[in-house]
């Protein structure tokens, strides 16, 4: 069981500093949204050499950046980059790991510097929210960074909200914590930790 975190977070405090103290080597993660990879190498650097990585985007151009970036950090063993949505994790995810995904981190919206037009879409997201529920292990965390400031992104923000307040309470608990800017249209992030 994590701590409860800081009902605000800013640059400072961020989904990493929550993950990097359950996140271990050899465990198993899932970027769901790789975008341009941060988030990725992140979790490699947490779970390699032994661990892996899977990594979903539906844009080409995002995958193509991430495998950048793990070439430059010599993580490439521990990844697999899927081009598909992030809808689809239980058919992607071997079904021999499901329920022994440690963390799952979701970073909603645009990717930065590409189309904003193609944006995390509320109905694949809540999809795939439920599928991550079902294949983390028992004390694994979903992690999802919402943006309601953007067009499309105040829906999806509500909607992940009300998922979350449907989740059952003796098998999940869930935090949102708060940019330091608590406006309706800051940043927010959803923390679901499965309790057993």
């Amino acid at each position: 069981m994590i701590a409860k975190p800081d009902p605000v977070f800013s640059d400072v405090f961020s989904a990493h500093d929550l993950i990097r103290d359950i996140l271990r080597p050899g465990d198993i993660a899932i970027d769901a949204t790789v975008g341009n990879g941060h988030d990725t190498v992140f979790l490699a650097e947490q779970v390699g050499p032994s661990g892996h990585v899977y990594g979903f985007d539906i844009q080409q151009a995002a995958i193509d950046s991430t495998r950048d970036k793990f070439r430059q950090a010599h993580l490439s063993d521990c990844l697999t980059l899927l081009h598909a949505s992030h809808a689809d994790m239980s058919e992607k995810i071997p079904e021999h790991l499901h329920g022994k995904i440690r963390v799952i981190m979701f970073n909603l919206g645009y990717l930065p510097g590409g189309d904003k037009s193609v944006i995390t879409l509320t109905d694949s997201t809540l999809a795939a929210l439920t599928i991550a529920s079902r294949i983390l292990s028992p004390h694994g965390i979903i992690t999802l960074l919402a943006y309601p400031g953007h067009q499309g992104g105040d829906m999806e923000t509500d909607q992940v909200k009300n998922w979350c307040e449907q989740l059952d309470t003796e098998q999940f608990e869930v935090s949102t914590i708060y940019s330091t800017e608590h406006k309706d249209t800051a940043p927010r992030l959803f923390v679901i930790c499965k309790l057993r």
